[in-house]
């Protein structure tokens, strides 16, 4: 099986060489739980802050105790990491230990009991219902080619007005296959898409996006090359790739600030906005966790603080009554019956 870490001579000199057994870690991750590409990066980079810590300690990865992790944690910590960013780091090194436990590796698990620093829980960034709507319907003139405009637009109508993570987006093909992660049923106006934990979903496609798929599938035939790795992609660069993250990251921040937006977007803030619109105006929030893939309730209920505060803002400015300071940024206090 080959394996997706980079030989011991590429890597940094700060980087220890991959343990064995971070090795065979990674390779059951990868194979079994067939992880997306992205969260393997990510549980590299923090099984090389374990490894990094070990050996400095002077300890086995076997042999690392509690003691051991609550004293990088406070490292990390005082250097300024996040709590959130402890909390992801602990988990990796979690499920690692887990994994050495059913091998017969080690007696305990000694992260089961570590935890990070309580951190504040700040609301996801999502645009208002006419920023939204002013980045979708932005049209450049004389300042990109018509094929790369028709091919952004569709990406823009496509993560907001369906809400879909950026992976679920590149992973869509121009036709439904066996081998096709995700795909657009124009006749149905339904975007089917493969999740998180390789979850199917299917979501609508309004209007907007279905018409920006047509004009964008009218001119992606001048891109597309036979025998390209991922050609069968329905969003392609020019040379007849598909897309990574990183280009759809730069197209669509640069596309905000051709529109005017104040703030860059990025694709998860047209995710979230497509959330917190979709709250404000039903009110569902089932209906929302269906849509977004959400496999807790739980998940989407952020979107409920998010739309609070949209309420509040209304009430400062129109309200005669308002106090001074007002409501924004408060969240009401949850009772236990929710529909009083």
């Amino acid at each position: 099986m080959t394996q997706t870490l980079p030989p011991a001579s590429e890597l940094a000199p700060s980087v220890p060489a991959p343990h064995p057994l971070v090795v065979r870690y990674l390779t059951h991750v990868r194979v079994e739980k067939r992880l997306a590409q992205r969260t393997l990066e990510l549980y590299t980079l923090d099984l090389q802050k374990l490894q990094a810590n070990a050996d400095k300690a002077g300890v086995a990865l076997t042999e690392v105790h509690s003691t051991h992790l609550r004293r990088w944690v406070a490292q990390m910590h005082s250097r300024g990491r996040s709590g959130r960013g402890i909390a992801l780091i602990l988990s990796g090194w979690r499920g690692f230990y887990t994994w050495l436990g059913r091998e017969g590796l080690v007696s305990g698990n000694p992260v089961q009991d570590v935890r990070a620093p309580k951190a504040a829980k700040p609301l996801p960034k999502a645009l208002s219902v006419d920023e939204a709507v002013q980045l979708a319907s932005y049209q450049s003139v004389g300042q990109v080619d018509p094929q790369l405009e028709a091919r952004d637009q569709c990406i823009t109508e496509l993560l907001y007005g369906c809400g879909l993570r950026i992976g679920e987006l590149l992973g869509l093909d121009v036709q439904a296959s066996a081998q096709a992660r995700g795909w657009v049923d124009m006749d149905a106006a339904e975007a089917h898409v493969l999740g998180k934990g390789s979850k199917r979903r299917s979501v609508p496609v309004g209007s907007k996006a279905l018409q920006a798929l047509q004009q964008w599938l009218a001119v992606r035939g001048n891109w597309a090359r036979e025998g390209v790795p991922g050609g069968d992609a329905l969003f392609i660069s020019q040379r007849g790739t598909r897309l990574t993250p990183q280009h759809i990251r730069v197209r669509l921040k640069l596309r905000s600030l051709r529109a005017g937006l104040a703030t860059p977007v990025h694709p998860h803030m047209l995710r979230h906005s497509y959330a917190s619109h979709l709250l404000q105006s039903s009110g569902d929030l089932r209906a929302v966790q269906e849509l977004l893939g959400h496999a807790s309730i739980t998940s989407t209920q952020v979107y409920t603080r998010l739309d609070f505060q949209h309420l509040a803002k209304v009430y400062d400015a129109a309200h005669p009554r308002a106090l001074s300071g007002g409501l924004s940024g408060k969240v009401p206090v949850k009772t236990s019956n929710p529909k009083i």
